[in-house]
């Protein structure tokens, strides 16, 4: 690789081969449509069936519990996660109607809304492509194409493994690390040469138990109880803004990663 190219660079990412990008929070500003869908699923249901302990009522937090029980999960295992967190033990049923009402609430609000991709990471992902590292999208939605598409992103990725594909091949859900090793492989780099970005709990645990050589957590939130969780679970280290992994000499606007 060119030293020049690399140059853009912060040091961090400077001896890496690949990059891994989980898509909802990280390369597109979708993770409030979701958690705002979930929300409304979840209090639809806890109204009809409030848990035994007054205590387990409370509705669904939009940050705490969605960030600690669905963000990174497919549907069914996020449904499920969060509803035996309030002492339920619904059946597979009840969990497949639950995740099938968030579906129908997301879809609803993406056709109407869009969704845009994040500024920094779009300047990061080119500054990759310069230096010749390719940079590949992970996601355990279906939707992820479509978020990509919309944002104007898709181009800028060589590889996307989302969660059709995830069925199709079997893989097994965060945090098991298959989704990013399936995307390491696309890129032709073993995980020990590769970073995984990703803003969930479950998702930098998935990129340390993979063997990755760098795990980049992402907190949009700018809180100090989800940057601790990030390092707690995984990460090797957290930025607010994925424009803080350009270098400040080698890059336009870019930061060190704190």
């Amino acid at each position: 690789m060119a030293a020049r190219s690399r140059a853009a660079l912060a040091p961090v990412l400077r001896d890496i081969d690949a990059v891994v990008c989980d898509t909802d929070g990280v390369i597109t500003d979708s993770a409030k449509v979701h958690a705002a869908a979930w929300k409304t699923a979840f209090d639809t249901f806890l109204a009809g069936h409030p848990p035994t302990d007054p205590a387990q009522r409370r509705p669904f937090d939009s940050h705490d519990d969605y960030l600690r029980y669905v963000d990174g999960r497919s549907r069914l295992d996020g449904a499920a996660a969060f509803l035996a967190s309030r002492g339920l033990d619904p059946t597979a049923e009840t969990v497949r109607a639950v995740a099938a009402d968030k579906e129908r609430l997301f879809t609803e609000r993406l056709r109407e809304r869009g969704v845009d991709a994040f500024e920094g990471t779009l300047r990061l992902v080119r500054a990759l492509r310069a230096a010749g590292v390719p940079v590949a999208a992970a996601s355990a939605s279906r939707h992820a194409r479509e978020l990509l598409t919309r944002a104007g992103a898709l181009d800028l990725f060589t590889a996307l493994v989302d969660g059709g594909e995830a069925a199709r091949l079997g893989l097994a859900g965060k945090p098991r690390p298959d989704l990013f090793l399936e995307a390491a492989r696309r890129l032709g780099v073993p995980p020990d040469r590769a970073a995984v970005v990703e803003d969930a709990l479950a998702g930098v645990e998935a990129g340390r138990n993979g063997g990755f050589a760098l795990v980049v957590g992402v907190d949009r939130a700018a809180r100090p109880d989800t940057r601790a969780r990030l390092l707690r679970h995984g990460a090797d280290l957290v930025v607010d803004d994925l424009g803080e992994l350009l270098d400040q000499q080698g890059a336009d606007g870019g930061g060190t990663p704190r």
